[in-house]
């Protein structure tokens, strides 16, 4: 471990890393909230130099996390998006003192856009007044660097804990446009994301969701039970009925758990049924997810996904007796769901179809940051 996060948060990493090895923390919106919290007391507490020190600490930080639980993409995620804020934040307050110098010469190109994404601003003010001397590697004050840029780098690490404390709002602004009043929906498992989003759709629209109950887990009862409560006209029924039922649906609603480089997703065991099914029918399938899910990785693991498992006993417990020493039991957790079943994702920043995702990711992270 680098010496400079044994003083830099060091408790407060082992103790999410810890929470994350024991599944303390579960779902993605919650240990994204959690690693940015921990990101922001590390850079609070960090000592550094330079640019480079600050980034090895938080790549550090990044990888003890990554590794206690590669299964929870978003904690990856967020520690690139910080990366890529803070990298941001640096160019532009640096960029004031090396103004005065030499101005800047911007050039766009087709190659310049196809490798970085969209043109950005390049003439913004820094935040803090106290970056305009910003000097790094100062024999005579060596905290002097970290004093001045600490300031900007607390509000960028702001940014993404704002954006991720309103996700669900800015996710769910515009569902009245994509769902339209006397619809069939169908959705599956319990995403709080789909959730609100077809509450905020409900303020507008009378709609009717049929919810699939997502066996063994059975999540599809809970989310049943909270669009029934709030006035949404809901009925419940078994997985086997999904593809009986997809000629009377208008559109299939899906939350995910990672959105990949690819335009895949991994999303709750049950959802490549329901977007295998909605493709046959030709009813198209929606994916409502924030940005922060966008994942700079590809499905590796076909057969299952993410090779996460869920208790085989809910399957087959064990008071079977005999057959269970007879069989393996597989509950795999996630479904891999590939770019060619999903029409659209809507997300905090807008919707996108799945050939869009590699772009938002370009957008998102910085390549260096892809592997810690």
């Amino acid at each position: 471990m680098a010496p400079e996060l044994q003083t830099a948060g060091h408790r407060a990493v082992e103790v999410l890393a810890g929470k994350l090895r024991r599944r303390q923390v579960v779902g993605s919106r919650e240990a994204a909230l959690e690693t940015v919290l921990v990101l922001r007391q590390v850079v609070s507490r960090a000592r550094f130099s330079n640019i480079n020190q600050l980034v090895g600490i938080i790549r550090d930080v990044g990888r003890r996390l990554s590794e206690a639980q590669p299964k929870e993409h978003t904690v990856g995620n967020i520690v690139r998006k910080v990366l890529h804020n803070i990298r941001e934040e640096y160019n532009t307050a640096t960029r004031g003192t090396a103004a005065a110098a030499a101005p800047v010469r911007n050039v766009y190109s087709i190659s310049k856009f196809v490798l970085q994404g969209q043109p950005r601003k390049q003439h913004v003010a820094p935040r803090s007044e106290a970056t305009a001397s910003l000097k790094e590697n100062d024999p005579n004050d060596p905290d002097s660097f970290a004093r001045g840029i600490k300031p900007v780098l607390m509000e960028a690490i702001q940014d993404v804990l704002d954006e991720l404390e309103t996700v669900y709002d800015n996710v769910s602004k515009n569902a009245k446009d994509h769902i339209h009043s006397d619809e069939i929906i169908l959705t599956i498992g319990h995403s709080k994301t789909v959730e609100a989003f077809l509450k905020a759709a409900a303020h507008n629209r009378n709609f009717t969701v049929i919810v699939a109950e997502t066996g063994p887990s059975y999540s599809g009862h809970e989310m049943a039970r909270a669009l029934s409560a709030a006035g949404i006209s809901t009925f419940l029924v078994p997985d086997s009925s999904i593809y009986a039922i997809m000629s009377r649906v208008n559109k299939v609603l899906l939350g995910a758990h990672a959105i990949l480089a690819n335009g895949g997703m991994f999303a709750i065991c049950g959802s490549l049924l329901a977007a295998t099914a909605a493709r046959t029918h030709s009813t198209p399938v929606v994916v409502c997810a924030g940005q922060f899910k966008l994942t700079p990785l590809w499905n590796l693991y076909h057969d299952y996904g993410a090779l996460d498992f869920a208790d085989p006993s809910s399957v087959l417990g064990f008071e079977e007796g005999d057959l269970v020493d007879k069989v393996d039991v597989v509950n795999p957790y996630y479904d891999y769901v590939g770019p060619e079943l999903v029409d659209v994702f809507i997300t905090n920043d807008g919707d996108h179809p799945p050939s869009s995702v590699y772009r938002l990711i370009k957008e998102s992270y910085d390549d260096e940051d892809h592997e810690f």
